[in-house]
């Protein structure tokens, strides 16, 4: 697969997560109401992030905001600010990773600079990813715990009337976007991997004389041989020698 290819094969889907994070913290069926003992009601209830509704047999549905901020449980305030963050992480994401296109040229953008911006990306749509499964998965635990304690109360006859919650359709459609932008986010930061420039060339140091070049041969070593012919001239007087040819002493000419 080409670096072009998976970039925007990342794109596209992290396109699509964060749209579906979007869409699933808007929905007003986070949790909607159990009809499993009572098929037949003449209301049905369903409760969202934002405000819970009641639909009505005859088909009128009223929607009730929640006003106050203070009153709601601490874990249903985590869950909204959980999806608020993928939502805010997910849209920078993607401004930054339009411009990080390798199909696309803004100015003089070197390769290493949208390796860069595409890393970036990715590390935020695996964030938000993140965020968003973590939010409905909160969500749900909450609504299992609710829904095994009420159906103990109801055996136990504490309660006569007792409204049990189940999972709603914005859960499931938050689980798939979440993982599409898990999945994107993945794909961008492979994608990085292809944009970064290979240096094939080394920088070689070369370290020439300040003099003029000199050539060094080696041979073998003869030993001491004095040149004599070059000392020789006026004045120059040779040292007596010995009968074996060797001279009794040291002449001076020996450590010129």
């Amino acid at each position: 697969m080409s670096t072009t290819l998976c970039q925007v094969m990342g794109f596209l889907v992290s396109s699509l997560g964060v749209a579906g994070s979007i869409v699933a913290t808007a929905m007003d069926t986070w949790s909607t109401q159990d009809l499993y003992d009572n098929p037949v009601t003449a209301v049905f209830q369903y409760q969202g992030l934002w405000r819970s509704c009641v639909r009505q047999s005859s088909g009128f549905t009223e929607c009730r905001p929640y006003f106050t901020i203070l009153g709601l449980p601490a874990m249903f305030q985590a869950v909204r600010a959980l999806m608020i963050v993928g939502i805010v992480l997910g849209i920078l994401g993607l401004l930054v990773c339009i411009f990080a296109m390798k199909c696309i040229r803004i100015g003089s953008m070197e390769d290493s600079a949208k390796a860069n911006m595409t890393l970036t990306s990715g590390i935020m749509f695996i964030v938000a990813g993140l965020c968003a499964i973590t939010g409905v998965s909160v969500f749900a635990n909450m609504l299992v715990t609710n829904f095994w304690m009420s159906t103990s109360n109801m055996y136990q006859g504490m309660q006569n009337v007792q409204n049990r919650y189940t999972f709603g359709s914005a859960l499931f459609v938050g689980w798939v976007a979440g993982g599409l932008a898990l999945v994107g986010g993945i794909m961008m930061c492979l994608a990085c991997r292809g944009l970064v420039p290979e240096e094939s060339r080394y920088k070689a140091v070369s370290y020439n004389a300040s003099g003029r070049n000199i050539s060094y041969r080696t041979g073998p070593y003869k030993g001491y041989e004095p040149d004599t012919k070059t000392r020789k001239g006026a004045g120059y007087e040779e040292p007596p020698r010995s009968e074996d040819g060797r001279r009794p002493y040291p002449s001076k000419y020996d450590y010129v």
